[in-house]
C-alpha cells in the first residue's frame, strides 16, 4: 500500500514543526509507521530527527555566503534550489516502506505556497495520495479581523496547491475556553463572524474583510476547523480521521509490522 503524504503548512510560528513531531509520536503509539521530511533549509533546531532533510542538499548559510544574500533573499533562492533537487529528494523518500510521510514545510508560507517551484515539489514528492494540513495561528485567529485574514490565507493556499486540505486551529491550549467557543462559532456560522466583525470596529479594514468574507462565502470556501494541541494531544486523532476519509474513505490503514 502506498504511503500517505501529509504536508503541514502555515505562517511562521504557527507550530508546524511541533505538530509534525506530535503527530509522528501519535501515529507511532497507534502502531503505524511514519517518517518525517523537513523541507525548511533554514530550520535551526527541530523536535524530531528528520528521516529526510533538505538541509542535506541545501544549507541556508551556504546559499547566503555563495550568493551574497541576506536570510530573506537566501530563502527565496533556496526555495527554487529545492525544486531543482526535488527528484533526488523524492527518490530518497520513496525508498522508505512506511504508512505516512509527514512533511514539514518552510516557515515562510509564501515560499512554499506562492512560488511556481512549489508545484514542482508537490508533483514529485506527493506520491499517489497527499493532502495539506493548514494551521491557523491562534493569536491571529482569536479576533474577528484576524480570523478572516486567516481564512483568506487558507483559501489562497487551497487554490494555489491542488490537494485536499484540512484546516487546523493549532496551539488551542493557548486559548481561553471563551476564545475557543467564539472561534468555533465563527467557523460554523457566517453571520456570527460577520456580526463580530462589525462589532469589533467599523473602519476600512473591517469593511475590506467583510467584503472578502462575502466573497469566500460565495465561492464556498470551507471554514470548519479542527482544534489541535501538540502539548495535550487534543485533535491528533481527528487529523488522522480526516486523513483517512480523504485517503481511504474512512477505512483504517493496515499497519506495518
Amino acid at each position: 500500500m502506498a504511503a500517505k503524504h501529509l504536508y503541514f503548512v502555515g505562517t511562521a510560528g504557527c507550530g508546524k514543526s511541533t505538530l509534525t513531531n506530535a503527530f509522528l509520536l501519535w501515529l507511532q503509539n497507534q502502531g503505524y509507521d511514519a517518517i518525517t521530511v523537513n523541507l525548511d533549509p533554514g530550520a535551526d533546531t527541530l523536535l524530531y530527527a528528520p528521516d529526510v532533510d533538505v538541509r542535506d542538499w541545501i544549507k541556508l548559510s551556504e546559499v547566503m555566503q555563495e550568493y551574497g544574500l541576506g536570510p530573506n533573499g537566501a530563502q527565496i533562492v533556496a526555495a527554487d534550489m529545492l525544486a531543482l533537487n526535488i527528484k533526488e529528494v523524492a527518490q530518497v523518500v520513496d525508498g522508505f516502506d512506511t504508512d505516512f510521510v509527514l512533511i514539514d514545510t518552510p516557515g515562510q508560507l509564501e515560499l512554499f505556497s506562492f512560488r511556481q517551484s512549489s508545484r514542482l515539489v508537490l508533483e514529485e514528492l506527493s506520491g499517489q495520495a497527499a493532502m495539506l494540513a493548514y494551521l491557523f495561528d491562534p493569536v491571529l485567529a482569536k479576533t474577528p479581523n484576524g480570523f478572516v485574514s486567516s481564512l483568506m490565507l487558507a483559501a489562497t493556499v487551497h487554490f494555489r496547491l491542488p490537494l485536499p486540505m484540512i484546516s487546523v486551529l493549532a496551539k488551542v491550549d493557548l486559548l481561553s475556553d471563551r476564545e475557543k467557543e467564539k472561534i468555533a462559532e465563527w467557523s460554523a456560522d457566517y453571520y456570527a463572524l460577520y456580526n463580530s466583525l462589525l462589532d469589533e470596529s467599523v473602519d476600512s479594514l473591517t469593511q475590506i474583510n467583510a467584503e472578502f468574507l462575502q466573497a469566500l462565502e460565495t465561492v464556498g470556501v470551507p471554514r470548519a476547523l479542527t482544534p489541535v494541541s501538540a502539548d495535550s494531544g487534543e485533535g491528533l486523532e481527528d487529523i488522522y480521521s480526516v486523513a483517512q476519509q480523504v485517503f481511504e474513505g474512512g477505512e483504517d490503514l493496515e499497519k506495518h509490522a
